[in-house]
């Protein structure tokens, strides 16, 4: 009876260490699982903000008809973005902006915006300001205009301006 009794005490002491084992295994993994999804979501909250954007002025210029709208704005954040057709642009009366989408050849009455940085390579780089040309397809009427610009990942701007005096 003492050498059985020893016997399952060893079986016992064996299935309690892998047991053990396999659990600590199990965790280790989970916990991995877990680190690397925080290290992930750090890592895209950093680029999305690292995209910043920040309209500095805007106005109408009454020049085409319809008059068109344009906004300058300046790349505040560390990455450059050279894909214009995510970016939105809100512009119109206040409350009543409309959505514009990238053309670069976008003329008035459109319904169109056309970016152009400051030096001309297409690519909107930290620290530089871009013009951005919105074409409405009606007439521009209103007392309070609003401007937004969103990119896809990052932080855009909004800005209220008054219309121009006649």
């Amino acid at each position: 009876m003492g050498f059985s009794l020893t016997l399952s005490h060893i079986i016992m002491v064996i299935a309690s260490v892998c047991l053990a084992s396999a659990f600590s295994v199990y965790a280790f993994y989970t916990g991995n699982l877990v680190q690397n999804e925080l290290a992930q979501n750090v890592n895209d909250y950093k680029r999305i903000v690292s995209l910043q954007l920040e309209i500095v002025y805007a106005t109408i210029n009454s020049t085409t008809s319809p008059p068109h709208f344009i906004i300058y704005a300046k790349n505040v954040g560390y990455l450059p973005l050279t894909d214009f057709t995510f970016l939105d642009v809100y512009v119109g009366e206040y409350g009543k902006a409309q959505l514009f989408t990238y053309n670069a050849t976008a003329s008035a009455g459109s319904g169109q915006f056309s970016l152009s940085d400051a030096d001309g390579d297409n690519t909107w780089e930290p620290r530089e300001t871009a013009v951005i040309k919105a074409y409405p397809s009606s007439n521009v009427e209103g007392v309070i205009f609003e401007a937004k610009i969103v990119p896809s990942k990052g932080i855009g701007s909004s800005y209220l301006f008054p219309a121009p005096p006649s």
